[in-house]
C-alpha cells in the first residue's frame, strides 16, 4: 500500500503533466529563467482553511528553492483579506505551480468550510459528519482530510 505523501505525489504529477506539460510557453518566454519573485495567497471568502500543507508539496516538487512563510495554517477560520502565506522564488516556478495550488487550496478549503458548517449546526448531539465514497475522482484522498479539517470524523 502507497503512503499518503506517495499519494500526493503522484497526483501532484499528474496534475503538472496535465497542466503544464513540458512548461507553460508564455512563462518560459516571456519571464527571464532568473526572475525572482514573491506570491501571497490571499483570502478571497470567508471560510475553513485547507490545503496548505499540500501547497507547500506543490512548490517543493516543482523547485525546491520556492520558499513558503505560512502566516495561516490549516483548519482556522479565514476572512477575506486574510494572507493564509508567501512563497518566494523563481516568478517562472511561482506562475507554473499557482493554478494547482489554488486548484488544491480551493477544494478543499470549500470542503472543509461546508463540513464545519454541518458540525456546527449539530453541535450538542450525539450526531457526527462522516465521509463518503463520493468524491472526486483522483482527489479522495484530499477531500476526505479536508472534511476532518473541518470538523468531520
Amino acid at each position: 500500500m502507497k503512503t499518503r505523501e506517495e499519494l500526493i505525489d503522484e497526483l501532484i504529477d499528474l496534475a503538472f503533466a496535465e497542466d503544464i506539460g513540458d512548461g507553460d510557453a508564455t512563462t518560459l518566454c516571456c519571464i527571464p529563467a532568473d526572475e525572482m519573485g514573491r506570491q501571497r495567497l490571499i483570502v478571497k471568502e470567508e471560510g475553513v482553511l485547507a490545503g496548505v500543507e499540500i501547497a507547500r508539496r506543490v512548490f517543493q516538487k516543482f523547485d525546491p528553492d520556492l520558499q513558503m512563510e505560512v502566516m495561516i495554517g490549516d483548519g482556522v477560520h479565514v476572512k477575506p483579506g486574510d494572507i493564509a502565506f508567501v512563497v518566494t522564488g523563481k516568478v517562472r516556478s511561482l506562475l507554473q505551480t499557482e493554478r494547482l495550488m489554488l486548484n488544491i487550496m480551493q477544494r478543499m478549503s470549500g470542503v472543509a468550510t461546508t463540513t464545519a458548517r454541518y458540525a456546527k449546526c449539530l453541535e450538542g448531539l450525539k450526531t457526527r459528519v462522516l465521509d463518503t465514497r463520493k468524491t472526486t475522482p483522483g482527489m479522495r484522498m484530499l477531500e476526505k482530510e479536508a472534511g476532518k479539517i473541518g470538523g468531520g470524523c
